[in-house]
């Protein structure tokens, strides 16, 4: 039995777009998340800045989970602070090279947001590829929690 969350997401009026790079083993390592979970996107929950990325091949947008919650036409949806947008992978040229993105602000209040989500993304991504090679495909593992005897 398949378990589907739909959520709806709102792209705002751009603020500023600037072309950047990211890192290779951070674009590497969403990629490969997204691949393992073989699904057309990955939400990664972003928990210490209580921010969720949605990851997909083109691009990976980045939502307040705390607000920016619109309404329109009868629909609600969270509102996208940043995104990152991907050219076609044919412009890279090895692995390990920078990834060229194009940033979208639509924020003008967070002027630091892009630098802090690198940041957070970097070791989350790396915690998320080691828990899926330890448990592949999906398995879970459940441990009895036996608190200490003091």
């Amino acid at each position: 039995m398949a378990y589907i969350v739909r959520e709806t997401f709102f792209r705002p009026a751009e603020w500023r777009r600037q072309a950047s790079t990211l890192p290779a083993e951070l674009v590497n390592g969403l990629r490969l998340l997204l691949a393992r979970h073989g699904q057309g996107c990955l939400f990664l929950p972003i928990r210490a800045m209580q921010y969720q990325a949605v990851v997909e091949r083109r691009e990976v947008i980045f939502v307040d989970s705390q607000g920016g919650y619109a309404h329109q036409d009868g629909v609600g949806g969270r509102l996208i602070r940043l995104a990152w947008q991907f050219p076609p992978a044919s412009e890279r040229l090895a692995l390990d090279q920078p990834q060229p993105c194009e940033i979208l602000h639509y924020d003008p209040e967070q002027p630091e947001l892009h630098r802090r989500l690198v940041a957070e993304l970097r070791p989350l991504v790396t915690t998320s590829l080691e828990r899926q090679r330890r448990h592949p495909s999906g398995e879970r593992c459940v441990i009895p929690f036996r608190p200490r005897a003091d």
